[in-house]
């Protein structure tokens, strides 16, 4: 008769359990039946939608609606910078872009063939790996149809499996953005499951294509409180409702696309944007609500995605790459500032940071904070006005700006907010301010609560070596000057101009 240890039985089982969890874990990373994952990644797009309980476009944007019914939305999803480039950096790593060296808007860009940076391009260092070259590296296909536009030169090979632009060499080939026009259908026919990256114009793109009936017209939706009431910021402002019911019809075509191909039943997606709206004046660029807070909302048949479920707690963009990794059953590297938003351990974040720098010409460093209740704003560069010279000089609401600020009509209160001294710190009750109209970061009553966020901030600065600490290279601001020429008027530019004069160019 056979005697049994318990002890090495109950050892033994656990064992078999133990081989058999890891067997089936690697049949399923291996499996065709891997989901696609697809990121509707749309341009210059606050979360004006009808799911988001906006009230204009109820009814408007009803295949986005759809999408957050049958998926999760997340409420309250901020972007790591309130500018394309430098967010994108940050979201293809799952890393803020303070931290890769990437922060720096339209930064290690050979603008012009032999210009001084092209033996200068920046390389983010090599413990990092884009969350394509991930999915690429486990068996997926991967593109990108749109932009990559990314301030760190790379092979795109490498995270790309199709779509290279015509004409594209690694290092680059000249280009200051490089745009792909990669498909789900670039594969073979026994091919993988597929991770892809669609933009759409969002804010950027017109509403020619609307039916007339559908488009608002100006002096529909209220202005916020900071801008003037004339016919300029009216017309400008409802564009950006109209931008967002025209790309309701756009996400409609590539869901159509989807099912004409047959993907659409084994595909995921995240319908989010790069940062809010394009209005610029405290939106783009900055980082007041308006600029960060975008719409996300995944959708798929997954166990983890919950039809119809809404997610409140504030939250960073960059746990989209995190959750990418996670759905597509990767192991999700350490370095990775974002967590999976559908694991069991995931933490609900407490303090979500964003942060600006320069963009194109105009030098500046602003970090933020949001809290469940506030917004802390630290601005770096207090020598400058908060409308200091930049790219939208030019447009009507600038000009109209500043004429009014010139004839004495702007209000007081909106002047010395875009024109006067720039406070060195901000703090915002969101809850009863959500315009950000009233500067609470002097107020004995919000001392602890400033503080605390302060400390946040500066804690975070150091753990992450935030790298808008540091200047930036002297072949870049040789790039940028010669690129920009006289536009570039910050006093950081005036050491690269006496360079220029005495022929150093490189």
């Amino acid at each position: 008769m056979i005697k049994l240890n318990l002890k090495n039985l109950l050892f033994s089982v656990s064992s078999v359990v133990r081989m058999l969890t890891l067997c089936t874990s690697f049949l399923v990373l291996n499996a065709d039946d891997r989901p696609n994952i697809l990121w509707i990644y749309v341009e210059d797009t606050s979360p004006y939608f009808g799911c988001y309980g906006d009230e204009l476009n109820k009814g408007y944007t009803p295949v986005v609606d759809s999408l957050a019914a049958k998926g999760v939305l997340f409420e309250r999803c901020y972007m790591p910078a309130p500018v394309c480039s430098a967010t994108r950096s940050a979201m293809i790593f799952g890393v803020m872009q303070t931290t890769t060296g990437t922060h720096q808007h339209r930064s290690s860009r050979n603008f012009k063939k032999g210009g001084p940076v092209a033996k200068n391009l920046y390389q983010v260092p090599g413990k990092y790996k884009a969350i394509p070259q991930l999915m690429m590296e486990a068996g997926y296909h991967t593109f990108n149809n749109g932009k990559d536009d990314y301030n760190f030169t790379y092979d795109r090979a490498k995270l790309y499996s199709s779509g290279q632009p015509k004409g594209y060499k690694y290092p680059n080939n000249g280009s200051k953005v490089l745009k792909g026009k990669g498909s789900w259908n670039d594969r073979s026919e026994k091919s993988p499951p597929w991770f892809g990256q669609i933009q759409l114009k969002g804010g950027k793109g017109g509403s020619k294509r609307l039916p007339k009936e559908h488009v608002l017209k100006h002096g529909d939706s209220p202005l916020p409180p900071y801008f003037p009431d004339t016919d300029i910021f009216n017309v400008s402002w409802t564009h950006h409702w109209n931008t967002c019911r025209q790309t309701d019809l756009d996400v409609a075509k590539i869901i159509d696309s989807l099912k004409a191909d047959g993907e659409f039943e084994n595909t995921i997606i995240f319908f989010f944007s790069d940062h809010g709206d394009n209005f610029s004046l405290r939106h783009k660029q900055f980082c007041y609500e308006g600029g960060v807070h975008v719409p996300l909302i995944i959708y798929g048949d997954h166990p983890s995605i919950v039809k119809g479920a809404v997610r409140p707690e504030i939250m960073t963009a960059l746990d989209i790459g995190a959750t990418t990794l996670g759905l597509a059953n990767l192991e999700l590297p350490e370095y990775l500032d974002g967590q999976d938003l559908f694991d069991k351990n995931y933490q609900k974040q407490k303090y979500v940071i964003s942060a600006r720098d320069r963009c194109d010409f105009t030098i500046d460093r602003i970090r933020t904070v949001r809290s469940e209740s506030y917004r802390y704003i630290k601005n770096f560069k207090t020598d400058r006005p908060l409308l200091q010279a930049q790219y939208r000089d030019g447009q009507a609401t600038m000009k109209e700006l500043k004429r009014l600020h010139a004839d004495g009509k702007l209000d007081a209160k909106v002047g010395e907010m875009f024109f006067g001294k720039r406070p060195p710190e901000e703090l915002y009750d969101m809850a009863n301010d959500p315009h950000q109209m009233n500067n609470l970061a002097s107020s004995s009553r919000y001392e602890s609560v400033l503080i605390k966020h302060r400390k946040v901030l500066e804690d975070w600065i150091i753990e992450t070596d935030d790298k808008g600490q540091y200047p930036e290279s002297d072949a870049e601001m040789l790039t940028q000057l010669q690129f920009w020429k006289q536009k570039c008027v910050n006093p950081e530019y005036d050491k690269y101009k006496v360079m220029l004069s005495k022929g150093v160019s490189k």
